[in-house]
């Protein structure tokens, strides 16, 4: 892994990288876009819900730019509320909900009982709110609902179907919250983080109708082998009380859905960071999945294919992607699917001296811990050697954390306050 000098010095690359990663966190905050999407001010009452990772600092900017009395309630993650004056923020759990949500989506529900046809229902939806908002139906239980998402997490499934198996099992979730709302009229505004800005994903659909079954969260729950309570192969076998509800289901007032940010605002605010430094910059796509290790392994084959050959695109120049990886949990080390496909990257690049990466999640949490990602460049591989770490070891025990943290590569944030899932950038110098 002998190195030579790249046309790029290394403090420079890594400043790019994390200058372009801090342009799509800015890029994704409600502030940039909220409060163009507002709706008119309604003759009724207007009352304000929502979920996830960015409903806090959603709902201050929608009171700062509310010209009318309002009323409401939302739930973030711990850690990530901030004051508000006219709207409850309450914290729980994320990724596995906990008892904190379930009081919130219950709570939530009972906010919207018996308005009128003159009312409005802001919904400010988020990344994160599928595990925030944590209401079974009866006959499942929290402990069941925490089991299978954590099996869920561990066993590869998509974020996609994930959210379905969630739907069918919750009393709030797959449009019945937009049903409760009836016949106010209904407004979402959604931070996506989800690949192909999918509204019945974001927070697993609690405000729109779902297209999906009982028979298709079952499939996925045999796909995957997860072992499932009785109760729940019941609920769903039966499919009378888990089904959700439906596009044209009658029940579901008039609805309107607004998108706030998307990956792909994120990654063209990057973009012009990468020009402006005088960089050529292709986005490769907003919505990658996959294995975070196999991803890894193609990005490195792409970025080494324009490194060598300067196909399909010419050095210098970026590479940007987003969308969601996903993690087949067989160690027991610290990580999360961001570092886990950094980590493959870097192994397959060995040492390529003109190739320098990063891969972070934009809500500031990769995988558990407040780590958002990390950054690698020609010379991690033999840093790490040098500190007796070895990254195929590290990446058999889903061990990334500890191995980026130990060579002090680790990329912390804290609460970004937003959330438009992964973000990937490779600087390819010469």
């Amino acid at each position: 892994m002998a190195q030579t000098p790249s046309p790029m010095g290394a403090a420079a690359a890594r400043g790019l990288l994390r200058a372009m990663f801090d342009a799509a966190l800015q890029a994704a905050l409600p502030a940039h876009s909220l409060p163009r999407h507002l709706p008119p001010v309604p003759r009724g009452r207007t009352v304000v819900i929502g979920a996830g990772k960015a409903a806090a600092s959603m709902a201050q900017c929608l009171e700062r730019h509310w010209p009318a009395p309002l009323q409401g309630l939302v739930v973030t993650r711990y850690g990530h509320a901030i004051p508000c004056d006219r709207i409850e923020v309450i914290e729980a759990a994320h990724p596995v909900p906990d008892a904190a949500g379930q009081r919130a989506a219950e709570r939530l529900l009972a906010m919207v009982q018996g308005l009128g046809p003159d009312d409005l229902v802001i919904c400010l939806l988020s990344g994160g709110g599928s595990a925030l908002l944590a209401l079974p139906l009866p006959g499942v239980t929290l402990a069941d609902k925490q089991a299978l998402g954590r099996a869920l997490l561990a066993s590869g499934a998509t974020i996609g179907e994930i959210n379905t198996v969630r739907r069918h099992l919750s009393a709030i979730k797959g449009g019945r919250l937009a049903a409760a709302c009836a016949p106010a009229r209904v407004v979402n505004l959604v931070i996506s983080d989800v690949p192909g800005d999918a509204a019945v994903d974001i927070a697993s659909g609690p405000t729109v109708p779902d297209p999906t079954s009982c028979a298709d969260a079952l499939a996925i729950l045999r796909r995957y082998r997860i072992d499932t309570p009785p109760a729940v192969l019941r609920l769903l076998e039966e499919a009378t009380i888990a089904e959700s509800l439906p596009p044209g289901d009658p029940r579901l007032p008039a609805i309107e859905t607004h998108w706030i940010a998307a990956p792909q605002q994120a990654l063209e605010a990057a973009a012009e960071v990468g020009r402006r430094a005088g960089l050529a910059v292709h986005i490769l796509g907003d919505a990658l999945e996959g294995e975070a290790r196999s991803m890894g392994r193609i990005l490195a084959a792409i970025a080494q294919q324009v490194a060598r050959r300067a196909q399909p695109f010419t050095p210098p120049c970026v590479l940007l992607s987003g969308g969601e990886s996903t993690v087949q949990v067989r160690g027991s080390g610290r990580g999360g699917r961001n570092v886990e496909l950094l980590l493959a990257l870097t192994l397959a690049l060995q040492g390529d001296p003109h190739i320098y990466t990063l891969a972070a999640d934009t809500d500031g949490v990769d995988g558990i811990e407040p780590i958002a990602g990390a950054l690698a460049g020609p010379d991690t591989l033999a840093r790490a050697e040098a500190l007796g770490h070895r990254a195929a070891d590290a990446l058999d025990r889903n061990d990334a954390h500890t191995f980026f943290e130990a060579l002090g590569d680790s990329l912390v944030t804290g609460p970004t306050l937003t959330n438009v899932n992964d973000f990937r950038a490779i600087l390819v110098t010469g």
